[in-house]
């Protein structure tokens, strides 16, 4: 009788608490906040590569992937375990080479390849994107009424030749290459037409 006693004290002993909330955390909310954000890395960054949606993309893919990486080392952190077995079958090998070798192409392209021409284009369009509307005027081939008038014609809403492509484009919610495509879009008309009459 005392030994049914006893064990049944033993069986009825409290059991440890086996999750911190730290884990408890993590199991409720970790994948969904982590696919949840590179979901909005993603669409910002191909609206970026192909110049789509509004200016306001720019800073939200920045700091939106600031907070995708933290979810993304908090869900490293709770699937540890699974990462080092993976790393012990030799599995993270061949995906660790290739993301080496990807990113490596983009150091090594010579000065006059395409990725080389983008940069260039690329700095350029910063460059282009602070000067004021007056200093454009000759590049584009006109006066600076001639270029408001070419942005007023695409909608867009401008006060004077002082203002910059960056301040135009933020004040529109369009990106500084929507601004610079307007800007254009009159000498290219101007130059289809003067080969049209020959």
């Amino acid at each position: 009788m005392s030994t049914q006693i006893s064990a049944s004290k033993v069986t009825a002993s409290p059991k440890p608490r086996s999750s911190k909330p730290f884990a408890k955390f993590m199991n409720k909310y970790g994948t969904p906040l982590t696919t949840i954000f590179f979901l909005i890395s993603t669409i910002t960054g191909v609206a970026l590569f192909f110049h789509w949606g509004p200016s306001s993309f720019h800073p939200m893919h920045e700091w939106l992937s600031m907070v995708l990486l933290l979810a993304f080392v908090l869900h490293l952190i709770k699937n540890w375990t699974p990462l080092v077995n993976y790393g012990r079958r030799g599995l993270l090998y061949i995906p660790l080479l290739i993301g080496i070798v990807a990113s490596a192409y983009f150091f090594i392209q010579p000065a006059g390849s395409k990725v080389g021409g983008r940069q260039v284009a690329m700095r350029l369009i910063g460059v282009v994107s602070k000067a004021p509307l007056g200093q454009l005027a000759p590049l584009c081939g006109t006066d600076e009424q001639g270029l408001l008038a070419r942005l007023r014609a695409q909608k867009l809403t401008v006060e004077s030749a002082t203002e910059t492509v960056e301040q135009i484009s933020k004040e529109n919610d369009r990106t500084p290459n929507e601004v610079i495509m307007a800007l254009m879009a009159g000498e290219n008309a101007r130059s289809e037409h003067g080969h049209g009459k020959h």
